[in-house]
């Protein structure tokens, strides 16, 4: 969920321009040239902000402006930049990647090309972009021609072993056969969006070969919303494989055989890593905020392993955390599997470490209170790593104490009323090694007043020199947290995100429990504090016994109890000194009537999961694609899953595979079909043979439908 700024009967501001497909471009500062920022809103939903002074920047928004349905035309003349500036800018996108924006230009603050082409020579791709791509296309042509049928993939990570090559029959799609019925004909459209803009199925066959086809079973199990690998054999075989490319699906036995020969090459770590980083460098994953937060994984069999968090339950259950990374729009920038709670600062920090040198700045990372801690934020400080996040602890009578007159920003989110301001909190820390005293870490305090729901909260950030303002700040915590919490629950209700293949379990690396001796000593001290407190009690109560010479009697009752107390204190004291000098974590193995610690195994988890991030990223950015042609937003994703759900036809030849979907009753519906199948059509995707990959919408193609089993 996004930011709500502008409604159907509110008129359009005088610095705001439609660029068509429901996109609205407000400058600020000026207009066209003379502006210093842009926002691009959706269906009055912001979207990005970018500072125009940053070239970069200024390119990559414009293609992805055109993406989302920007006209071309109305976008050139709002910017002052011709329309074949913008060709060029996504043709080199298209073939470059986002670093071929990124290199072809000059970077940083230096106003002379020449020096920036000096300074970066050697990363800058040489020549004219315009005239490379043209020279690309025309050697693609050629390939095409003389592209041979047999492709052989022979990639090799350091501890791993190359895939195989691949025999023709056991291409993707190498069987040709006339139109044949499928009832998941749907699924084909997140083939084509994957092997074209992901260059998955290239990446796939490369590290596992002819165990590609498992993969291929896995896009089908999360397109359909099949929960795991015995409930493929309520799957029409013949049909799924047809569209598949993969002949036939396999029976069980044959399904796992394929899983296990993928699962022991143990390439899983080198597979996403490559995954996550074309997405970046291609530009299919956003770089401004990401939301890191940790899912729980549960285990419920009998063996014992490290206990995670249920946030629902509030409560430790066994299992595993799946730190899971998104963007702004929800698409999965990068996940890991972690034992037990695991570690999410850890996490955040070994990400900015990880990406750093593909992004052209770090990104905003987005968590809830779990991250909180002085200590953490001055780690993010010195990595450089930019955050926002929930304040831990916030004192609820001093927000409520606030004048409402300083909460001079307001806008609209969520439906709901917002008003924000900002201050300073300084804080200190340390003192590290090497150092004699602590350093102080100044962070902004983003104050956030619920107007709707009339509750008060407050965040944390910093940005370093970033211009991200304190409403920027305030919506990036609100995109997460509260009632637009949806990622994860929307992929878990359509994917079967915690299905585990290939469960298994093997020797923990960590042996180490928390030391049990200290909770018994604990126990004890409650124990001997709580028989204090009743003696206590007792000898406030108990008077002083004398004789009738007014001398203290012996033996009086409460000479027992101040003799019973000083005992009992001394048993306290040296109760305390004992758990004080205890480790606080033991080996098990050290102990008795202990079982070993296990660990599941991630591998088959991580393929899977691979698989899911995939067809969930695809899912959105045809999402994105079918927008412009569906008015109704509220509607607009059961329509996609209602148009990947279609029955149809499925030809393959030797030049194409095409797929014809059934269509759409409601006009409006059908139309909506029909051009998001001609744009995923006009990808121009391929087989790694070279068959064209075709989608369309009609009548059934033949009227005797031979049926398959």
């Amino acid at each position: 969920m996004q930011q709500k700024l502008l409604f159907k009967d509110e008129k359009k501001k005088d610095n705001q321009v439609d660029l068509g497909s429901g996109l609205t471009l407000e400058f600020i500062g000026g207009m066209g040239k003379q502006a210093k920022k842009i926002i691009l809103y959706r269906q009055g939903i912001i979207v990005r902000s970018v500072d125009l002074s940053d070239r970069v920047a200024k390119r990559l928004f414009v293609v992805e402006a055109i993406e989302m349905g920007a006209g071309k035309l109305d976008l050139a003349t709002a910017l002052a930049i011709s329309r074949q500036t913008i060709h060029n800018w996504i043709e080199v996108k298209k073939h470059f990647g986002r670093e071929g924006l990124i290199q072809g230009y000059n970077v940083g603050t230096s106003k002379s090309r020449r020096t920036q082409r000096e300074l970066h020579k050697e990363e800058l791709s040489s020549g004219n972009k315009a005239e490379l791509v043209a020279e690309i296309r025309a050697k693609e042509r050629q390939e095409h021609e003389s592209r041979q049928q047999k492709i052989n993939f022979t990639f090799a990570k350091e501890g791993s072993n190359p895939a195989e090559p691949i025999e023709p029959e056991d291409q993707p799609f190498a069987e040709e056969h006339g139109w044949e019925k499928t009832r998941y004909a749907g699924t084909f459209l997140y083939l084509i969006s994957l092997i074209q803009q992901w260059n998955w199925l290239d990446l796939v066959i490369g590290y596992f070969g002819a165990a590609y086809k498992i993969f291929m079973v896995f896009v089908l199990m999360a397109a359909a919303n099949i929960g795991s690998i015995e409930q493929l054999k309520n799957v029409r075989t013949r049909e799924a494989g047809l569209v598949l490319g993969i002949r036939r699906i396999a029976s069980k036995p044959k399904i796992w055989e394929w899983f296990y020969s993928a699962a022991q090459l143990q390439v899983s770590q080198f597979l996403r890593a490559d995954f996550f980083r074309y997405q970046i460098r291609a530009g299919l994953v956003g770089i401004w905020l990401w939301f890191c937060d940790g899912h729980l994984l549960p285990y419920t069999g009998k063996h014992q392993v490290r206990s995670a968090y249920n946030t629902q339950r509030r409560m430790p259950v066994p299992g595993r955390t799946n730190m899971v990374t998104c963007d702004g729009s929800g698409r999965v920038v990068d996940f890991e599997i972690q034992e037990g709670k695991g570690d999410l600062r850890a996490h955040i920090v070994a990400l900015g470490k990880k990406w750093a040198g593909e992004v052209s700045r770090q990104p905003v990372m987005v968590f809830d209170r779990e991250g909180s801690g002085a200590d953490f934020f001055a780690s993010l400080v010195k990595e450089g790593i930019p955050f926002v996040t929930w304040e831990k602890h916030a004192d609820a009578e001093k927000l409520a104490a606030l004048e409402e007159s300083r909460f001079v920003t307001e806008f609209i989110f969520n439906d709901k009323r917002y008003g924000v301001f900002e201050e300073e909190k300084t804080f200190t820390v340390g003192p590290e090694s090497g150092e004699t005293e602590g350093h102080n870490v100044t962070l902004r305090r983003i104050y956030v007043w619920n107007k709707t729901s009339k509750r008060r909260a407050s965040g944390l950030a910093w940005t370093g020199d970033m211009d991200m303002s304190t409403q920027e700040c305030a919506q990036a915590i609100l995109s997460r947290w509260g009632s637009s919490e949806n990622t994860f629950k929307h992929l878990n209700d359509r994917h079967p995100w915690h299905y585990h293949p290939g469960f298994k379990l093997v020797e923990s690396d960590r042996q180490d429990i928390a030391n049990p001796e200290i909770k018994r000593k604990g126990s004890l001290i409650t124990e001997i504090k709580n028989g204090l407190n009743k003696l206590y009690k007792k000898l406030v109560k108990a008077k002083v016994a004398t004789k009738k010479d007014g001398t203290p009697r012996q033996n009086s009752v409460r000479e027992r109890l101040e003799s019973t107390i000083v005992e009992r204190e001394s048993v306290l004291a040296d109760v305390q000194e004992e758990k004080k000098l205890l480790p606080e974590r033991v080996d098990v193995s050290s102990l008795e009537n202990y079982e070993s610690i296990k660990r599941v195994d991630d591998e088959g988890k991580y393929l899977f999961d691979f698989v899911t991030s995939s067809v969930w990223n695809a899912r959105k950015q045809m999402v994105d694609w079918l927008r412009p042609h569906f008015d109704e937003e509220n509607e607009l994703v059961d329509l996609f899953y209602a148009i990947t759900n279609c029955q149809g036809w499925i030809k393959s030849t030797s030049t194409d595979v095409t797929v014809r979907l059934e269509p759409l009753q409601q006009p409006s519906r059908r139309f909506a079909q029909e051009q998001l199948c001609r744009r995923l059509t006009n990808l121009g995707a391929r087989t790694p043979t070279g068959k064209w990959l075709v989608v369309e919408v009609g009548e059934e193609p033949i009227k005797n439908v031979h049926k398959n089993g």
